[in-house]
């Protein structure tokens, strides 16, 4: 019996090794190969909600975690430019390249919006292929969702069953919760937003929320004093309702505005993450709609 048991804690490694290793550039991700997985992905982000995901380092650790991984998921559509193609160029995966198996942009399989065909970057954080932040729509995860656990399949075929009874199991109960986060947040259709960065125009589009304004003049960076000079003479007498930011953007822009309009601002998650209470995808929508709905009463 003693040496089963030795045989064990040397196997139990291997046992306990999940079949496909997840590299996603941003938690939304890892949270739904985790849903579609389960126990048989092992899936790591490469940013946290509290962090700005255009700009982040090819650190050691990052290297060395896309170097082993099977899959790459990212939200594509230039959003990581500054960082994911060092990063994808030092770990040398073949596999996890563009083009290759294992790699997967996510808002490859959603329509883009402000796609545009300027991409002169003096002009800031422009994205011609369009607007990468697409987890701020529920509709959208769930056709990534559809085309995760395809790529899982092919991926890993000897469990291509596991991973479509999972996909369809997720599925049912996110048709069902989008069902009643657009119930409930019927109230916020025509609400007219000011945004510190335009991270929130598939959120807006879903929702039927205006964005009136953004804090930033010029896309990615820092709000000017000027232009929030100009933003308070334009809303001091109305025209928006709330001011909107996310976690890891500076907070005394938005507090600056709201303090000279009486426009309430608040803090949305971004991410899974975000907040204490958007601990998974799940919990992330029900908490933006709480917060928009607390801010409009």
């Amino acid at each position: 019996m003693r040496i089963i048991g030795v045989i064990f804690l040397f196997l139990a490694p291997l046992l306990a090794h999940a079949d496909v290793e997840v590299f996603a550039c941003e938690p939304e991700w890892a949270a739904l190969a985790e849903e579609l997985g389960g126990d048989l992905v092992s899936a790591n982000s490469a940013t946290s909600a509290l962090q700005d995901p255009h700009y982040i380092q090819a650190r050691p650790s990052l290297i060395a975690r896309v170097r082993r991984a099977d899959l790459v998921i990212c939200s594509g559509a230039q959003l990581e430019i500054g960082w994911l193609p060092a990063l994808l160029q030092k770990a040398n995966n073949r596999n996890v390249r563009p083009g290759g198996p294992g790699y997967m942009e996510a808002s490859q399989f959603v329509l883009r919006l402000d796609a545009t065909g300027d991409v002169d970057r003096s002009k800031g954080d422009i994205h011609p292929q369009g607007n990468p932040h697409i987890q701020t729509n529920p509709h959208n995860v769930a056709a990534v969702a559809d085309a995760l656990a395809k790529k899982l399949m092919q991926l890993d075929a000897s469990n291509a069953a596991i991973y479509a009874s999972r996909y369809a199991e997720f599925s049912g109960r996110w048709h069902d919760a989008i069902v009643v986060w657009e119930s409930k947040a019927a109230p916020l259709r025509g609400t007219r937003a000011i945004t510190h960065h335009k991270s929130w125009v598939y959120l807006e589009r879903w929702l039927g929320i205006e964005e009136a304004a953004n804090l930033e003049a010029v896309p990615g960076l820092p709000p000017t004093a000027t232009h929030l000079s100009k933003l308070t003479k334009e809303f001091s007498n109305g025209g928006a309702d709330i001011i909107i930011r996310s976690p890891y953007q500076d907070s005394k822009p938005s507090k600056w505005l709201s303090d000279r309009t009486g426009i309430p601002e608040l803090v949305l998650p971004l991410t899974v993450g975000g907040t204490a209470a958007a601990s998974d995808l799940f919990s992330l929508y029900t908490d933006i709609i709480e917060r928009l709905l607390g801010a409009i009463e």
